[in-house]
């Protein structure tokens, strides 16, 4: 992404600040942030650079071309990208195009920043840079201050001397301790200024709160690598990672994140690097008929100290305590304060039917490795044995849903997929995972409306549980809340920086032209069918069509899913070869029809591949569909560039008025 500091390097005579302040607002390039009386006003990094380089060339006119030059090099991007960013920052601003007080639009031309900007703290005299007022002064007499000589110092150099009373006074105060104190003097003068200018952000959540401890639990080790029992070591540790859930001071890698150290030998500086945690739990277990022995040690990664360590002896048919002591050893040796309603939330469960529960923790296990129609068996087997267990019946609808998406299972897995989590939020109604997976699945199938009231419920039991942060930026993104998403998806990241590694992509950055950061922000990985895929997209936004080419025919070949063969209809578009291209996006759409498959947001993504090969009754009609069943993404679906040929058509002003109507009513319900 090119930012402010690039642009630089092609426009003269730009001046630097670390502020700049016009009518009520201060934009601080320290901390990349634009204050509007101490308080943040929310922007994009984008739109963030789009509104320094402006304020930085003050009352000169900027032609479009110059600007998109240098916010997206090389990128595929239309004039109405820089058009929607300019309207963020008036609606950051509080103006209007119709009305403006601080850009205007020369027509035609470019945009000129228009308000007048507040004198450099370094524009005035030395001594006048508080206030407008000498800092401190001392008088030789009554009649005034009187200019100290300057002193030289032993290099020959004239150093500004302080100003010191030659009256008589009852002790002289030394120098040094003079200077010390002027200079303290000053400190506090500045902090008082600093504390008046920037209350709010001063006092923000961010910068109150200190940041939780990080941990990692990795599958416990199979001695004797019985592949009868090799199941246990991930579904234990994920047992003991949902358990800890719920405590705020503590952020827990997810599952998906620490998978793939399933029976590997591990070093522990590389892993707590690799995981960005300051703490590990490592382990391993030993069956042997009905006995099972787990040792374990809570190690801290810095250090490589261990701060705990334990051996469990349990019988095969009580596997339920497992998670209940291993959680209860890490909040006591990392000193964890829970609140009351965390200690009552990760009490120890009700007791479960001993095969129900070895069948959830069969089903987990299968369910991470994407055997979704096994991992169905085993949960249904587990809610059989025992209906009142409610992460098995959280589990069991997130296996349905994954199933219906990902396997074409559809409509009827779907309905299975809600009844299963609305029995787990009867069984726990403050469930933290079947709050979240239920949400995705209102996002999914059209009913984003009903995800974000779950959604920010559950953050009110852990507003540091990064999962359902994520998740909260996938609905806005539905609905349209660039911005609003952003934000929630970057409090994921620095909560958790591996909370993308569950195979969710920041999609958003794509939806506002930020194709560089958007690739930036994706995993790197070569054997996921989906990542590959967005890998493509981002490139082919870019014109990169040689690599999006590679990426879309190596997911295909992965693993010819959903999003890897609307993949390949784009790189038959790049190969020229329109009439395959298309036949492979009539062929998903006929089983999205038959199955009532849901997320409209890939039906989007059809609709754009079919606009790219040439067909616009097609990709009108997917378009439309698209928005009608919950994507209503306006801002992106207005400037899309992939989208280009079908502005023209008449049947497209209605399908975004449609889009604009739908995301203006969720913008009044919702902010």
């Amino acid at each position: 992404m090119t930012t402010a500091n690039q642009f630089r390097q092609t426009v003269k005579g730009l001046e630097t600040r670390p502020c700049y302040e016009f009518g009520p607002f201060v934009l601080d390039t320290l901390q990349h942030a634009l204050l509007r009386e101490g308080a943040a006003v929310p922007l994009t990094p984008k739109t963030y650079d789009t509104l320094l380089i402006l304020v930085q060339n003050c009352g000169r006119m900027l032609s479009k071309e110059e600007l998109m030059q240098a916010l997206w090099p090389d990128s595929f991007v239309e004039e109405s990208n820089l058009t929607q960013q300019v309207s963020m920052i008036r609606k950051a601003l509080g103006e209007s195009a119709s009305e403006p007080g601080y850009i205007v639009t020369v027509p035609g031309c470019g945009y000129r920043f228009t308000a007048e900007l507040k004198p450099a703290a370094s524009d005035e005299p030395s001594d006048r840079r508080v206030s407008g007022k000498p800092v401190l002064q001392f008088a030789s007499d009554a009649k005034g201050p009187a200019a100290a000589p300057a002193r030289v110092d032993p290099s020959g150099a004239s150093v500004p001397a302080i100003a010191v009373c030659d009256a008589p006074l009852p002790f002289r105060i030394p120098r040094t301790l003079l200077v010390v104190a002027v200079s303290a003097v000053l400190l506090v003068v500045v902090a008082v200024i600093v504390v008046g200018r920037f209350p709010s952000a001063l006092r923000s959540k961010s910068l109150q709160t200190v940041t939780p401890r990080s941990l990692a639990i990795l599958p416990l080790q199979n001695i004797r690598q019985d592949t009868a029992s090799d199941f246990l070591g991930f579904s234990l540790a994920d047992a003991v990672i949902t358990k800890l859930d719920y405590v705020s001071s503590l952020t827990v890698r997810p599952s998906t994140a620490v998978e793939k150290y399933r029976g590997k030998l591990i070093d522990i500086a590389s892993v707590g690097s690799d995981l960005k945690v300051d703490t590990l739990l490592t382990g391993s277990f030993l069956r042997d008929g009905d006995n099972l022995r787990i040792t374990y040690q809570l190690i801290e990664v810095k250090t490589d100290k261990i701060l705990g360590r334990g051996t469990i002896d349990v019988k095969y048919d009580n596997l339920l305590r497992v998670q209940d002591q291993v959680a209860e050893e890490i909040i006591n040796k990392l000193q964890l304060n829970l609140s009351p309603s965390e200690a009552q939330r990760i009490k120890p469960v009700a007791p479960v039917s001993p095969l129900a529960y070895e069948y959830y923790l069969r089903g987990v296990d299968l369910h991470s490795q994407h055997k979704f129609p096994l991992a169905i068996k085993m949960l249904e087997k587990s809610t059989e044995i025992d209906p009142k267990y409610a992460l098995a019946w959280a589990y069991l609808g997130a296996s349905y849903t994954s199933d219906a998406t990902f396997e074409f299972g559809g409509r009827e897995q779907y309905s299975r997929a809600q009844a299963a989590y609305e029995r787990a939020l009867a069984l726990e109604p403050s469930q933290m995972d079947a709050q979240m997976f239920l949400a995705n699945l209102f996002v999914d199938t059209g009913k984003v409306e009903q995800a974000v009231p779950l959604l920010r419920d559950a953050l009110k039991a852990n507003d540091n549980y990064a999962p359902v942060h994520w998740e909260l930026g996938y609905a806005y993104r539905f609905a349209g809340m660039l911005p609003e998403s952003v934000a929630e998806c970057e409090r994921a990241l620095q909560l958790d920086p591996l909370v993308k590694s569950n195979g969710s992509v920041l999609n958003t950055y794509l939806y506002l032209g930020e194709y560089d950061k958007f690739l930036a922000s994706l995993p790197d990985v070569q054997d996921s069918s989906f990542l590959l895929f967005y890998r493509g997209i981002g490139e082919f936004y870019k014109k990169d069509f040689e690599h999006a080419a590679q990426d879309f025919d190596q997911a295909n070949e992965l693993d010819p899913t959903l999003y890897a063969q609307i993949g390949k209809a784009l790189s038959d578009s790049i190969a020229h070869r329109t009439a395959e291209g298309r036949e492979i996006l009539r062929g998903l759409e006929k089983k999205i029809t038959e199955r009532g498959v849901g997320d409209p947001e890939a039906e989007y993504k059809i609709a754009q591949a079919y606009a790219v090969l040439g067909d616009k009754a097609a990709a009108l009609s997917t378009l439309r569909r698209s928005v009608g069943s919950g994507f209503f993404c306006y801002p992106y679906i207005a400037f899309d560039p992939l989208l280009s040929s079908l502005r023209e058509e008449n049947d497209f002003p209605s399908i975004l008025e449609l889009a604009r109507q739908h995301h203006e009513a969720f913008k009044r319900a919702f902010f």
